[in-house]
């Protein structure tokens, strides 16, 4: 939420020392994403409760829910696929088309926007969630991000109708750049696979 973070746990993390509690009788993921909204400050939210699992469960049948998938995508010289969209630094990724697999959609998401073809598909690095308004509507996008991989180290040529200005190889070592100008999702990401 505009980089504040709601964390669902049924106990507090080790290392989680800046934080908000919130109290699950007065949840309202609305209220608190238009709080995120009217400020430039990130926040960390914990809402604490007995089964997170379901928590979220109840959380997506409140609001309106968007599926996408995208990839981390690694060419033949190790380097990683960025794309800079709306200002920032991003990782290929796009809506799930109905009756679409998870799978599929990344793999079609990334060679629309970045001009490539996909020579691997990996597992599933992780799910995330964020919510944004859209057309005057809170919605909540999962996406499914995957390992990906091409041969070589192709051309990309970016997808401009999705508003995308630039497609980048970028060596794991240089991620300065991107760090500087993204998404703490996308940080959760490279996180994962210990890029970061």
């Amino acid at each position: 939420m505009n980089e504040s973070a709601l964390i669902l746990a049924d106990f507090t993390p080790d290392g989680l020392t800046e934080f908000q509690q919130i109290d699950l009788q007065t949840f309202d993921l609305e209220k608190l994403f238009k709080k995120s909204m009217s400020t430039t400050q990130s926040a960390i939210y914990l809402l604490t409760v007995a089964d997170p699992k379901a928590t979220l469960k109840q959380i997506k049948k409140s609001v309106k829910c968007i599926g996408a998938a995208g990839g981390l995508v690694k060419n033949g010289n190790g380097q990683l696929l960025f794309i800079h969209r709306l200002g920032k630094w991003d990782l290929p990724k796009g809506k799930i088309d109905p009756g679409e697999k998870p799978k599929k959609t990344a793999i079609r998401e990334v060679e629309e926007e970045c001009g490539i073809k996909v020579d691997y598909l990996g597992p599933k690095i992780l799910s995330s969630y964020h919510v944004y308004e859209m057309k005057g509507e809170m919605v909540l996008k999962k996406t499914n991000w995957y390992e990906m991989g091409v041969n070589k180290r192709p051309k990309l040529i970016p997808q401009t109708a999705e508003n995308i200005t630039e497609a980048k190889w970028i060596d794991p070592e240089q991620l300065e750049e991107v760090l500087k100008n993204t998404y703490g999702l996308i940080k959760d990401v490279l996180a994962k696979n210990a890029y970061i």
